[in-house]
């Protein structure tokens, strides 16, 4: 599933590629990736608006339309956005589409069907449950040490899990929170209520660095317009990771054998020696 530096990438490659644009018609064609609305009403609000820019919350990416309206979506598995030219076939697994003034299409196709998608006007967005309970962003100013002090104080779970958690941390997944915790030099059963203030800046650290260098790395990849997720899915980070999917192999810092355990029914990569508990 992508991550934060994922997202944060379709949702600058969208800006670039249709921010300003009109949609001169949408067409909802899988209606279970947009519960709350029908297709009809789904294409009467998109026809002919302009898409003023597109931006990210989370793991969601947000379309902001004029005239106030929003269209969250949430990529999930295997969602993925495409602009394809006029005579271009549409995927096999196309769930909604949006004709865009200049005859291109930008379509949204989804083989798992996971993925969702969500009409919001702005004065709605406040109020919004699923933006609500996001924690802050990794970036924002309100993301420091002792917020995560603060977090860390009121639970007993395994640092792993509360990282994985979105209403106490933002973004990460279990790639780059594997990558996060090697950073740091912190082990993933550790309780997060014990870590000390030795090593909680350190935490704090390193879930920004984490995060900016897979950004970083993924702003100079090529991006095809016709998969613009796949241009970024693993972050084009693959092959650069320091423990995640690196179980037997030597440790980049200290030699030891990588370790992989499962958490929650998820793996869970490690130094054994640098990430002592």
């Amino acid at each position: 599933m992508p991550e934060l530096p994922e997202v944060e990438l379709v949702a600058r490659s969208l800006d670039r590629l249709v921010g300003g644009k009109r949609v001169a018609a949408a067409r909802l064609l899988q209606p279970d990736i947009a519960p709350e609305t029908t297709p009809r009403a789904f294409a009467l609000a998109l026809r002919g608006r302009r898409i003023e820019r597109v931006g990210r919350r989370g793991k969601l990416v947000m379309f902001e339309f004029e005239r106030g309206l929003f269209l969250l979506t949430h990529l999930r598995m295997t969602g993925r956005f495409l602009l394809l030219l006029p005579e271009a076939p549409l995927p096999k697994h196309t769930h909604a589409i949006f004709y865009l003034a200049d005859e291109r299409r930008l379509v949204f196709s989804d083989q798992r069907r996971f993925g969702r998608m969500r009409l919001v006007r702005a004065d709605e967005l406040p109020h919004l449950r699923q933006l609500r309970a996001l924690a802050p962003e990794p970036f924002a100013a309100e993301f420091t040490p002792d917020y995560l002090r603060g977090v860390f104080a009121r639970t007993r779970r395994a640092l792993k899990e509360v990282l994985l958690d979105q209403t106490k941390v933002t973004g990460l997944g279990n790639i780059y929170a594997a990558e996060v915790m090697f950073l740091a030099g912190v082990h993933p059963q550790a309780v997060a209520a014990r870590i000390g203030a030795r090593r909680l800046p350190r935490l704090h650290s390193a879930i920004r660095a984490v995060l900016e260098e897979a950004i970083a790395h993924g702003s100079t990849l090529n991006v095809n317009p016709e998969d613009i997720e796949g241009s970024y899915y693993a972050g084009g980070y693959q092959g650069r990771w320091r423990v995640y999917d690196r179980a037997g192999e030597p440790c980049v810092k200290c030699g030891t054998a990588i370790r992989r355990i499962v958490q929650a029914n998820r793996s869970t990569y490690f130094c054994p020696r640098c990430q002592r508990r």
